[in-house]
């Protein structure tokens, strides 16, 4: 594993693909990068995911003009992250859609997140001097929203927690499409820092019974065929559980954080080594893993500092 810290090296610029995956839904992905969806409605259009900046936003509304002169209203957020969010200003959206344990999220830990991922992972924060500041929901829902772009429904769930306590989904009932954000990936490293692992798995068997037609995850190619979707959530399943049973098992056994992140790369690496920001994604990924096995629910708040003193121990 490189030893420079988690992704400040990394510098290579990713081809972005627009592509229509159903009737008037689109998928705005990068070859790993942080993906964003867009449903068009009769008059109007939703968003989810904003991208990290402002700056970065504008790029997604430039594709968005390339196929819509409708109006931006709603900004869906998957989740609390910084990369995921703090572009929103730029759509000069009327609603600012999460969950309720988004915003408490927001609330408790957005700043530390902001300067946290932004020294973890700078060129997924061009023009970072655009952020006005973090960004909050003004539309809140606790389990489901349902809401009308004209006559298109869009439901909005919180199935459960997985990738964060707060994650939600928007399901397009009239092309059974989803964007599920990070909930699953496609060829791409979890990451697992403010995970809740045991859930995660049945958070995924709700998405799963939805049956998807097709499906945006949070990184990775667009899906477009439920065998497919079936496949990436198979595969987001299986690096899930393996992260969490072998933190379990070290934890179980006495072994400290060095000890248990070596013994869980040795059975990760040979299967999801080749995954996106895999490198990136695994320290961050077993300390919490460990952290949970030793019993604590709630994720710690990553700070810059904490990083790097974890960043530091994990190379031995």
């Amino acid at each position: 594993m490189s030893k420079s810290f988690a992704s400040t090296g990394d510098m290579t610029e990713k081809t972005v693909t627009f592509k229509e995956i159903g009737p008037d839904l689109y998928a705005y992905t990068a070859q790993g990068d942080p993906n964003s969806g867009i449903i068009v409605g009769d008059d109007c259009c939703m968003v989810i995911d904003a991208q990290a900046t402002p700056a970065m936003a504008n790029d997604v509304i430039a594709r968005v003009r390339q196929v819509t002169d409708k109006p931006i209203k709603y900004v869906l957020l998957t989740h609390y992250h910084a990369v995921r969010v703090l572009g929103a200003s730029a759509y000069g959206a009327q609603g600012i859609i999460a969950s309720d344990l988004t915003l408490a999220l927001i609330e408790e830990r957005g700043r530390q997140d902001w300067e946290s991922e932004v020294g973890r992972f700078p060129r997924l924060f061009r023009g970072a001097e655009t952020i006005p500041g973090l960004t909050w929901p003004n539309l809140v829902l606790d389990t489901e929203l349902t809401v009308f772009l004209g006559k298109r429904e869009v439901k909005i769930w919180h199935m459960g927690a997985g990738h964060t306590a707060g994650d939600v989904v928007a399901w397009v009932p009239d092309a059974e499409v989803m964007f599920s954000g990070d909930l699953v990936e496609y060829h791409s490293a979890c990451y697992c820092g403010d995970a809740h692992l045991r859930e995660w798995p049945e958070t995924l068997d709700g998405i799963r019974n939805a049956n998807p037609k097709a499906l945006v995850p949070g990184r990775g190619d667009a899906l477009t065929d439920r065998a497919t979707v079936r496949e990436a959530i198979a595969m987001t399943r299986d690096f899930v559980q393996t992260l969490y049973t072998q933190a379990e098992l070290s934890v179980a056994r006495g072994r400290s954080l060095k000890e248990t992140y070596d013994a869980t790369r040795a059975v990760m690496d040979p299967r999801f080594g080749s995954f996106a920001i895999y490198d990136h994604c695994q320290p961050f990924n077993v300390s919490r893993a460990f952290d949970e096995a030793s019993g604590v629910h709630h994720p710690t708040i990553w700070t810059a500092e904490r990083d790097q003193e974890m960043w530091a121990a994990l190379q031995g």
